[in-house]
């Protein structure tokens, strides 16, 4: 319904309902007042949107939001728009709008209104109970959703006082954080709205006095979907949904707020669930992703990222970084570890005057809770010019102040550089700014993709979990300790969540064996029964449930401390911890590693621990023993820190390539470079991009280049170290090539006879043997079976340390392990110790759900297989090739895999002379002078030495 300014205007004060009543005079509505726009020539689209509010609300948000007509065409952003009508009528709703164009107000504002309406016309108010869940993924944003809630509702309750109705909607947040005295007080006076966090709403379903507050629940929202759904807390919350579908009077209506998600129909469905029926149940999506304008662009200090000193490179980034903050309010830094965000906002420090910690900070999760809120208020208040930070801003708190983003390095995904790029200009109408500053000729390739995907409106996929039995384990036990169930219901409660939309009746037996402690031998480990299985006694049997029929199979808990247990132990964040690394001779400590770096180790593996180099032998629980070497370092420092490219991405990566190729092979380095302007990429990006494939080219040929038609693989004899390298360019992400990888060095050891030594990149990975051993690699992947993979990856992770670790985490995410248990809290090095004592007996019981879900998830979820498998049938299909090419020295596109076992574990200076050795071979072949070049500036290589932060 469109209808000028002036005549809604007119209409709300004649109803006493607009800013014009309090004066009395409803003539001409605009005298006296000020008002952001002009009445008679703005049309106003969305008058049937603010018809939908009750009085006093929409006399808050005329006062609140007039300011933003101009730029909406109504008092509503696009997405509040369609979102506030699909709330109101109960109307189950996917939101998916950038940040800062008031998505999660949309879903509250419907929901406030129905507060608010439902206060005024009962007599004794709203009961004391909740009415609207809001979970989130962090608590910090739960902590900011509460704050903003507050003007809202303090807002509208003076509006109606004013009209001589007197509402209270009351709002609590409630987390790990919260004291026992503030959820006692809960109980007493029960917030309507309460912020909680996914653990924490598990646990209220089984608290016996809270969970009763729970019936009245009508509204759940669940901010930021993607974080959650492409994880284990997101399974978790979403049978935790389906257990409150089960327990309210009425199904609640859902809410999914998110800025970046792909695909919307998947999410749309986690979010829901399905019915009894196994139906989706129904839903809208309200897409407005792509309403904010974006100026984004790449850019790298130089355009020769090999000859040009590393000290002068630094010196450009940091000029430029110094030069973009200075021209902006305020400006966010993102990098891809937390070391680096304390380095780049060191060397701020260290290198200009004026940075100190009253106008600049840094932000990760090391950091203290005070430290960390205290950064976060001066974002905003806008008193920080400048915040360095990893992953931990990229969700939640409101920045009104901060006008630019700049990431460091690569995100590694689309979905991602939106989400922190959206972080700047939080309001609509506002132009989001974002520069990404790249060091490396591999990252320059891989965000010049990304950018240009990013402004098509590309966003990488979501992946949901599939089936972990592990988290299903600790929802069927809470279910069991509420009370005795049909087992058909539990059942059908899992099955209505998304991820166990396909459980099968084989995958229940096989999760109840475990849960009712079906094994020999399985509790004489320590590892008890937490539920029974049984059919209803007839009535003078012993066990009789009159509510029940006889014969109706029931599960029931088992155990007098099982709801302690539950309430204790329930969560899928697992612990971690850092690995004493010993000499294996004489015991003797020399440094301490991460867990996580101990998934990148084979036995025999050389790393680099305070200057010095290890062979890594094995672990004991939390120690690594390891020999002193002076071998070559194969793992590099910084490994385990790195966010991994998507799958998605890194296919776009691959048709990038080969679409550059075709322009590279009708007009040489100028048609690349003319086509390459056309990027959100500067000058400097534009020439070392289109050199690198030019070189590429000229000294191995085109098919040298990975596309979305061809992988390849390259073999290199280095006669100095007496190895065979092989260098397979797959540009599909760290995850698909750690798996592809596991498999290819799996046949190639066997078919060799030798060990066989892995490094793995997001564009590919390298494998090395001695040099009287040979392989054909190109072979070894053409005859992998697509249908196979998954078993013969169970066989290559079987004995592992990535099994060993992820055995730990899943078996204590099954309560097979106990965190804490009477008083006692048992540290992650702990879990450790007790998972490797029952690892090899659990792997000999047969379907174990345990073992089962370990091999499940890193199979499916950290080594990506099922893109393996949909690669492998293109192999097999012949819709991608695969061709070898030999080499004396590695090709440009391999630098980065060719120095990856030597990456930041050396002198960056020794990393640089080995570029430029490199380099010189590749010159020497081709010639001095790369073709159609502009001006006669070196060739640059691979950037791995120029990497400044990470």
């Amino acid at each position: 319904m469109a209808t000028t300014g002036r005549d809604l205007l007119r209409r709300l004060a004649d109803e006493g309902r607009g800013p014009e009543s309090e004066r009395g005079d409803a003539a001409e509505p605009s005298d006296g007042v000020e008002l952001d726009f002009d009445p008679d020539a703005v049309e106003i689209g969305d008058g049937d949107v603010l018809d939908r509010l009750e009085p006093a609300v929409r006399e808050w948000w005329v006062d609140q939001f007039g300011p933003y007509v101009a730029q909406n065409g109504g008092f509503f952003t696009p997405p509040q728009r369609e979102a506030i009508p699909l709330v109101d009528d109960g109307t189950n709703a996917l939101v998916c709008a950038p940040t800062g164009s008031g998505k999660t107000l949309a879903s509250f504002t419907a929901i406030l209104n129905d507060l608010f309406r439902g206060g005024r016309e009962r007599e004794d108010g709203l009961d004391n109970s909740v009415y609207c869940l809001y979970v989130s993924p962090l608590k910090s944003l739960a902590n900011d959703i509460h704050r903003n809630l507050t003007v809202p509702l303090e807002g509208i309750r003076e509006r109606m006082e004013a009209k001589g109705g007197d509402v209270e909607v009351r709002h609590a947040i409630r987390h790990g954080d919260t004291d026992s005295a503030a959820r006692q007080r809960m109980l007493e006076e029960t917030p309507h709205i309460l912020n909680t966090t996914p653990e924490t709403l598990a646990i209220l379903l089984n608290a016996p006095k809270f969970r009763e507050k729970l019936r009245s629940v009508e509204y759940v929202i669940v901010d930021e979907i993607h974080s959650l759904a492409e994880n284990k807390r997101g399974t978790h919350l979403s049978v935790s949904l389906e257990r409150l579908e089960d327990l309210a009077d009425a199904s609640p209506t859902r809410i999914g707020c998110s800025a970046t998600v792909e695909p919307l129909s998947t999410m749309a469905e986690y979010l829901v669930g399905r019915d009894d029926r196994g139906v989706v149940r129904d839903h809208e999506i309200v897409d407005t992703r792509f309403v904010r304008d974006f100026d984004l662009r790449l850019e790298c200090p130089t355009d020769d990222l090999i000859h040009t000193p590393r000290a002068e490179i630094q010196s450009g980034f940091y000029d430029r970084l110094h030069e973009l903050i200075g021209a902006h309010e305020n400006t966010l830094v993102f990098t891809n570890t937390r070391s680096g965000a304390e380095r780049v906002l060191e060397n701020l420090r260290e290198r200009f005057d004026g940075y100190d910690d009253g106008n600049s900070g840094c932000h990760h999760g090391s950091l203290s809770k005070e430290k960390r809120q205290a950064v976060e208020e001066g974002l905003k208040s806008g008193s920080l010019d400048v915040v360095t930070t990893s992953t931990s801003l990229e969700l939640g708190i409101d920045m009104p102040h901060l006008d630019l983003v700049v990431q460091v390095g690569s995100p590694k995904s689309v979905a991602a550089l939106l989400q922190r790029v959206g972080r700047a200009g939080h309001s609509l109408g506002q132009t989001v700014e974002g520069r990404v500053l790249a060091l490396d000729r591999d990252e320059l390739v891989e965000c010049a993709v990304m950018l240009r995907k990013a402004e098509s409106g590309f966003v990488d996929r979501v992946f949901v979990p599939e089936k972990p039995h592990d988290v299903a384990a600790q929802h069927v036990y809470g279910m069991a300790i509420n009370g005795v169930r049909r087992e058909a219901d539990v059942l059908a409660t899992l099955r209505r969540a998304y991820p166990y939309r396909n459980y099968t009746d084989d995958d229940w037996e096989r999760l109840c064996r475990y849960l009712t402690a079906d094994y020999r031998g399985l509790e004489d480990k320590n590892v008890y029964a937490k539920i029974w299985r049984d059919t209803n006694d007839p009535p003078a049997g012993e066990h009789h449930y009159e509510e029940f029929d006889v014969g109706e199979p029931l599960v029931g808990k088992r155990g007098r401390m099982a709801r302690v247990i539950y309430m204790t132990n329930i969560g899928t964040i697992p612990d971690s911890f850092t690995c004493e690394v010993r000499l294996r001779e004489s015991d003797e400590w020399v440094g301490t590693l991460d867990e996580d770096y101990l998934d990148t180790l084979e036995k025999g593996d050389v790393f680099v621990l305070g200057g010095d180099r290890f062979a890594y032998r094995y672990r004991r629980g939390s120690k690594v023993y390891v020999d002193r070497t002076t071998a070559q370092p194969t793992v590099p420092s910084w490994f385990s820190e790195r966010l991994p490219l998507s799958y998605d991405l890194g296919r776009e990566i691959a048709a990038f390539q080969g679409a550059l190729l075709e322009r590279l092979r009708a007009g040489g380095s100028p048609a690349v470079r003319e086509w390459l302007r056309e990027f959100p990429i500067d000058e400097n990006a534009v020439r070392a991009i289109a050199r690198l494939f030019d070189e590429q080219r000229r000294y191995a040929g085109e098919e040298s280049v990975a596309t979305d038609g061809r992988l390849v693989v390259e073999e290199e004899l280095d006669r100095q170290d007496y190895r065979r390298h092989f260098y397979v360019h797959s540009t599909y992400g760290r995850r698909f090539n750690d798996g592809l990888s596991r498999l290819v060095a799996a046949r190639c050891a066997n078919r060799a006879n030798a060990n066989v030594q892995i490094a793995v990149a997001d564009n590919g990975f390298s494998l090395s043997m001695p040099l009287n051993r040979k392989v054909d690699v190109e072979a070894v992947i053409r005859d992998l079976d697509p249908d196979a993979v998954r078993a013969e990856l169970r066989d290559a992770i079987d004995g592992t340390d990535l099994l060993k670790r992820y055995f730990r985490i899943d078996a204590t995410r099954s309560l097979m392990i106990l965190k804490r248990y009477k008083g006692y809290e048992k540290s992650a090095a702990e879990q450790q110790v007790s998972a490797e004592m029952l690892l090899s007996f659990a792997d000999d019981l047969e379907d174990f759900a345990v073992m089962e879900e370990t091999y499940r998830e890193i199979i499916e979820d950290k080594l990506n297989v099922a893109a393996i498998e949909e690669v492998l049938r293109d192999v097999r299909a012949g819709k991608l090739e695969v061709s070898s090419i030999s080499v004396d020295s590695p090709t440009p596109r391999a630098f980065g895999l060719a120095t990856l076992l030597a990456s930041d574990v050396v002198l960056a200076e020794d990393e640089s002379a080995v570029l430029q050795e490199f380099h010189a071979r590749v010159q020497a072949e081709i010639g001095e002078e790369s073709e159609g070049d502009e001006a006669a500036t070196p060739a640059d290589g691979s950037a791995s030495s120029s990497r400044p932060v990470e």
